[in-house]
């Protein structure tokens, strides 16, 4: 009795019709994300090394070798940190008010998160420059309520910059949290209390690891986008706070130093592709048991 008939090898695994039509479906997007995102990267990068005599990494040395440059790069790294830790803290609640929310609640909850997505950053700035200003609408109440005798300076301090950078960015810290605390069974905490648990017990072995992913993915998009950020710390509080944005904007459009441009571009690119890298690697490990 013979065998079962061999397995054709006349064509490689990679060439079945499912790789191809795989292929073929992504090479729109891949092209895309070349022409559009990796070419630019790469100029950026090459440019960064250029010199009156060809190579030179006189643009790296002046900006990690200046103790002001080193200044403006812990800025926009310092920006980034409390943005995201407050941004946690105020979110990671939110996000499970959020999931239990019913009705009528709930819509109005995911309006006010969606809805501010809507406008610009630069708009979302302007009006936190209104509100905070002298006559602006806080030291209004503050004055009216008699909580402070005379209107007091608000706006141009790291506080309100603190302050706006977390409410602009406070949904990219929400909505990964949010995927996932909506997608958790309400019974595990009552399930950990039935095996002697205390609340406290059962959020740190139970709720907190389920979470973590949500947790690393807002932490990786909130860092990225506010250690980034231009327009808020420029509209919030000026040339007293330089950040690496800033430093970008003024060597390419006031400076014309395109090359040292370029390197601290690059620098910012590294500090955000490393959070999200970061991010990626804490979010692959396997749980600890």
């Amino acid at each position: 009795m013979s065998g079962p008939a061999p397995i054709s090898a006349s064509k490689p695994a990679y060439w079945d019709r499912e790789r191809v039509a795989a292929i073929g479906f992504t090479a729109p997007a891949q092209f895309v994300l070349i022409v559009l995102f990796a070419l630019p990267l790469a100029l950026l990068l090459a440019a960064s090394f250029k010199g009156p005599d060809g190579f030179s990494l006189a643009a790296y040395s002046k900006l990690l070798g200046t103790q002001y440059y080193l200044w403006t790069i812990w800025n926009s790294i310092r920006l980034a940190l409390l943005t995201t830790f407050i941004a946690l803290i105020i979110g990671y609640p939110a996000s499970f008010a959020l999931a239990r929310a019913r009705g009528t609640l709930r819509s109005v909850l995911l309006a006010s998160l969606f809805l501010p997505l809507a406008a610009s950053v630069i708009v979302k700035a302007f009006a936190w420059t209104i509100l905070l200003r002298t006559d602006g609408l806080v030291n209004r109440i503050l004055t009216g309520l008699h909580i402070v005798s005379a209107p007091i300076r608000m706006i141009f301090t790291e506080t309100a910059l603190i302050v706006g950078a977390v409410n602009i960015f406070l949904p990219f810290m929400i909505l990964p949290i949010y995927a996932i605390v909506a997608q958790l069974d309400k019974r595990l905490p009552e399930a950990a209390a039935t095996l002697g648990a205390s609340p406290v017990t059962a959020f740190f072995r139970v709720t907190l690891p389920l979470t973590m992913q949500g947790i690393i993915a807002g932490v990786a998009l909130v860092f990225s986008l506010s250690v980034s950020a231009y327009v808020v710390p420029t509209l919030l509080i000026g040339e007293r706070y330089p950040t690496l944005a800033s430093t970008i904007a003024k060597a390419f459009l006031l400076a014309q130093e395109p090359v040292f441009g370029a390197a601290a571009g690059v620098v910012l690119l590294a500090i955000a592709f490393t959070a999200v890298a970061l991010s990626a690697r804490l979010t692959r490990a396997p749980a600890v048991r």
